[in-house]
């Protein structure tokens, strides 16, 4: 049996993590997860990189700009607000890469700030709000605070996979 470091081990066989409730530690852990495995598939990229769309895909950058948009706006629905128009403008400027582009610097910073807001989020949220209904969007879907917070994190690591699988692209075709 090989024993992992700390350092290698994934986030959800490290234990609890700090003033987290219980039933939001899996969201927790992914979302550090995430941000673990994100920084090691794109803090080496270049602007260029991070911006290309290899077969038409998405590129990398609006990947990460995605995933920390998308963190604000779920838990901004998980609090029981509604949009700003802020964030409401920021969702059509995800596939802008700026001017100049934004830096794998610039990208992880914007994701480190989202993930680590919403910890702050989890870690205030008392359990027993956890199946409060919430409306979602425009067309006030229905949802609760729970659903709301998992898919936030599910959402998460599936941008997170595709920014491996392309960032190993990009690495292959540069």
């Amino acid at each position: 049996m090989t024993i992992q470091s700390p350092m290698t081990t994934e986030f959800w066989l490290r234990g609890a993590v700090e003033c987290v409730p219980p039933l939001l530690m899996p969201v927790a852990h992914a979302l550090l997860q995430s941000q673990a495995d994100l920084h090691q598939a794109v803090g080496t990229m270049s602007s260029e990189d991070l911006w290309q769309r290899p077969g038409s895909a998405a590129s990398v950058g609006f990947h990460l700009r995605h995933i920390a948009g998308s963190l604000d706006r779920l838990f901004t629905y998980a609090r029981g607000e509604s949009l700003d128009s802020d964030q409401i403008a920021a969702i059509s400027e995800e596939t802008h890469s700026g001017i100049p582009p934004a830096t794998a610097e610039d990208l992880l910073a914007l994701v480190d700030g989202a993930i680590d807001a919403a910890m702050g989020i989890l870690r205030s949220m008392p359990e027993g709000e956890l199946l409060t209904p919430r409306a979602v969007g425009r067309a006030q879907l229905a949802s609760n605070v729970l659903g709301l917070v998992f898919h936030a994190a599910e959402h998460t690591q599936r941008h997170t996979g595709q920014v491996i699988a392309t960032s190993k692209i990009m690495r292959v075709a540069g």
